[in-house]
């Protein structure tokens, strides 16, 4: 972002004695000007933005700077997941590794778990389960012991454990520790991200120590989670071995690595199959309840996964779920100019018959999503898991989503579903931002590609208006919040929903009106290739359309993005002279846009005119456009593509 602003603009006056001409009308005088309308400020650059810039590690052109730097960490993950008495227990090897400019004396741990410890502020109900029970760290050289103060050893506060290890960890070099844990599983937990149901499913995420990211903005990052805005996280590569009873089967976030070793010889033979299907293929159906799994002689098996450059984990375990399985192109990863596959599964239980399809709809959003946003989804697998009871609509994490039963809602619904969960592979599991502060920088992201993945599965259920409506049903209103607002500060209601969800999606769909589909797409494309496994800012999305355009655009980010303004507008006049036509406009909303007119004449030709954007930011309330014309014009219509979510289009069309 430039952080330069035209405080005068010239309207622009086309040459050609056939082009339309705009003049405006206002109160202004030779010596004094004043405004009939808001002026969007320049956006102001936060300090530690304006930090970043002088370090280097970021640009105003919405490049990572030269210095930029993430730090990483491997983890080595052992569970054990005991269903009859709802227990995980946990150990865990890390490495982490300082890839920053800074000695680190700390290191911080997100204990999600804890938002159901009695105690810790939260934002919503939640079960009572006592938490994450942290039962030993030790680096590799000492024990660590609980203490309640900044001094050496661990200390647990809210959702936070902060490891002070008596060591520091100079730039370039890594530490070693070992946590053990463990914690009862809430029913529902994480407000509805994870848990079991009905004895025969368990969906495990947030259920290890997590270390948390240390960026070149704020150091350690330590918001602690509320149960509402999700999360903020750096790379790793993790080795995960899950334990748990034979007959469950169990998926995880990673590459299946001993599926010849837990898996009954007939699934087992499925399973491989459907490694090179394009169809589904039914891998565990409900005759293999009871034999899916091999047989061991403590009745336990243990399940191993390897992911590399995630940023989290989740797994299932199913013990009466139907397995379907397939492949799914995700186009050249490595280019070599052949075609890759991910590998698709989806688990669900007979209770949610609409989930006949879900790996079909699974394989079309990965597909899809990979040709959309150019970056071929990158990993082995994606598994969508039909978790009724414990959640409603549906959650992600890397490979691994979970999604109600829509049964009520019909099959269509749950495509959409599964298509936003899964665009969020790309935001924020790829492109990695910070959910607890800008959850519209991914739900809105997500809620935008999900749009498209719809209307090109249900291409007879595209409009642009049906996407607005979310948004335009709260606009203006005092319910309303601002997008850029810290999400868990939005006021209690809906001002959190649409601010992250419908709003930023629809404001995608206004800036591909303002700039171009073609141009806009190269600037969102750029911005995922430029951020990918990196963490950026709303400014460094900013400045990456600025760069890409070549515009500045501080005004649409500051209408947008920074306010609760809106958009409202009319077309005040249409008066005829002969082979003359003048267009009065009328700006009723305080968010500037151009205005995009399409004028018909009565001998059936067509023609567009767009009114910039530069005389609403003069302080101008009209504008009037003088014209030729080929024969009376039978109709005037503003935005008659529908980029733009103008709250009142009942204005926007006029007719002879």
């Amino acid at each position: 972002m430039r952080n330069l602003f035209f405080l005068s603009l010239l309207v622009a006056t086309l040459a050609a004695c056939s082009a339309p001409k705009n003049t405006t009308s206002s109160n202004i005088t030779k010596n004094n000007f004043e405004p009939q309308r808001p002026i969007p400020y320049p956006i102001e650059m936060p300090m530690n933005f304006e930090v970043a810039l002088n370090n280097g590690t970021r640009t105003l052109s919405g490049v990572p700077g030269e210095n930029y730097f993430t730090n990483t960490y491997t983890y080595k993950l052992d569970a054990t997941l005991s269903p009859q008495d709802t227990m995980l227990y946990g150990k865990a090897d890390i490495t982490y590794t300082n890839n920053s400019p800074d000695t680190l004396n700390i290191l911080v741990f997100e204990l999600s778990q804890n938002l159901h410890k009695k105690g810790v502020p939260r934002k919503e109900f939640v079960e009572i389960t006592g938490g994450m029970n942290i039962e030993r760290v030790a680096t590799a050289d000492r024990e660590l012991q609980k203490v309640n103060q900044y001094r050496l050893g661990y200390v647990i506060q809210g959702t936070h454990m902060l490891v002070i290890p008596g060591t520091e960890i100079v730039p370039g070099e890594s530490i070693d520790l070992e946590i053990d844990w463990n914690f009862k599983i809430p029913q529902a937990g994480a407000s509805g991200r994870m848990g079991y149901s009905r004895d025969n499913l368990f969906y495990l995420a947030y259920w290890f120590p997590h270390v948390s990211t240390y960026d070149d903005l704020q150091g350690w990052f330590a918001d602690h989670f509320t149960g509402n805005a999700e999360f903020y996280h750096d790379f790793g590569d993790y080795d995960i071995s899950i334990t748990a009873p034979e007959q469950w089967l169990v998926m995880s976030t990673g590459e299946f690595l001993n599926a010849d070793e837990v898996l009954s010889p007939a699934v087992l033979e499925r399973y491989q199959q459907a490694g090179s299907s394009d169809e589904a293929i039914t891998v565990v159906s409900p005759d293999d309840f009871g034999n899916a799994t091999v047989s061991s002689d403590d009745s336990l098996l243990t399940w191993k996964f390897s992911a590399e450059k995630v940023r989290d984990v989740a797994f299932s375990a199913t013990l009466e779920s139907q397995w379907d399985a397939m492949r799914t192109p995700v186009g050249d990863m490595d280019g070599d100019g052949q075609t890759d596959y991910s590998r698709i599964n989806a688990f669900w239980r007979s209770s949610a018959p609409l989930w006949e399809d879900a790996a079909d709809f699974t394989a079309h959003s990965i597909s899809y999503l990979s040709e959309y946003t150019n970056h071929p989804y990158p990993w082995p697998h994606m598994t969508s898991v039909e978790g009724a009871e414990i959640i409603g609509g549906g959650m992600e994490f890397p490979m691994m989503t979970i999604i109600g039963s829509y049964n009520r809602a019909g099959s269509q619904a749950l495509y959409n579903v599964t298509a936003h969960e899964i665009a969020h592979m790309w935001i924020p599991m790829i492109v990695s931002t910070n959910e607890r502060r800008f959850a519209w920088m991914d739900e809105g992201a997500t809620t935008f590609h999900e749009a498209q993945a719809r209307w090109d599965r249900y291409p007879d259920s595209f409009s642009r208006l049906d996407e607005f409506e979310p948004y335009l049903g709260l606009a203006g209103s005092s319910y309303e919040g601002e997008i850029m607002r810290w999400s868990d500060y939005h006021y209690p209601g809906p001002a959190y929903g649409v601010a992250s969800y419908p709003k930023p999606g629809s404001v995608l769909i206004a800036l591909q009106g303002v700039l171009g589909e073609e141009l806009f797409t190269n600037a969102w494309l750029t911005f995922i290739d430029r951020w990918a496994y990196k963490h950026p800012t709303p400014l460094d999305m900013f400045n990456t359309f600025e760069d890409v355009s070549g515009r500045e655009l501080d005004w649409f980010w500051r209408a947008w993005y920074y306010e609760t303004w809106t958009l409202d507008q009319s077309i005040d006049s249409v008066t005829q002279d002969g082979d003359q036509a003048t267009i009065v406009i009328r700006d009723l909303g305080k968010i500037p846009m151009p205005v995009d007119l399409t004028i018909s004449y009565e001998d059936g030709t067509e023609k567009t005119h767009r009114i910039p954007v530069d005389t609403w930011l003069q302080g101008h309330r009209e504008v009037s456009i003088q014209l030729d014309t080929p024969s009376p014009i039978s109709e005037v219509v503003i935005d008659k593509e529908h980029y733009y979510p103008d709250v009142n289009r009942a204005n926007n069309d006029w007719q002879n």
